[in-house]
């Protein structure tokens, strides 16, 4: 299921407004691989409430003095635990369900 906060409607200056980063800030941690957002037909980037919230996450690190490398390390061990995690619970429920691939 596709939630709200997953829709990218959001331009850049609206984001930096909600999180009081520069967009020059939004566009370097884009650069560094850190968020992804789209763009529109015209080439303006978008995002959604989930890029708010990691950008509002990385700037919190980098206050504490996290390097961006160290960020997204630490967002890639995340995504790759989450999808591990996924990977077993389709197991169980399929086991469960006796479903066979």
């Amino acid at each position: 299921m596709f939630s709200y906060k997953d829709k990218k409607v959001i331009t850049i200056g609206i984001v930096s407004e909600l999180t009081g980063l520069s967009e020059r800030k939004i566009r370097y941690y884009e650069e560094r691989g850190l968020l992804f957002p789209e763009r529109t037909k015209r080439g303006t980037r978008v995002y959604s409430f989930s890029d708010v919230e990691i950008l509002l996450t990385i700037a919190d690190k980098r206050e504490e003095g996290v390097q961006t490398c160290e960020i997204k390390k630490d967002m890639m061990n995340d995504k790759k635990k989450s999808d591990v995690r996924n990977q077993m619970l389709r197991g169980q429920i399929n086991a469960h369900f006796n479903i066979r691939k």
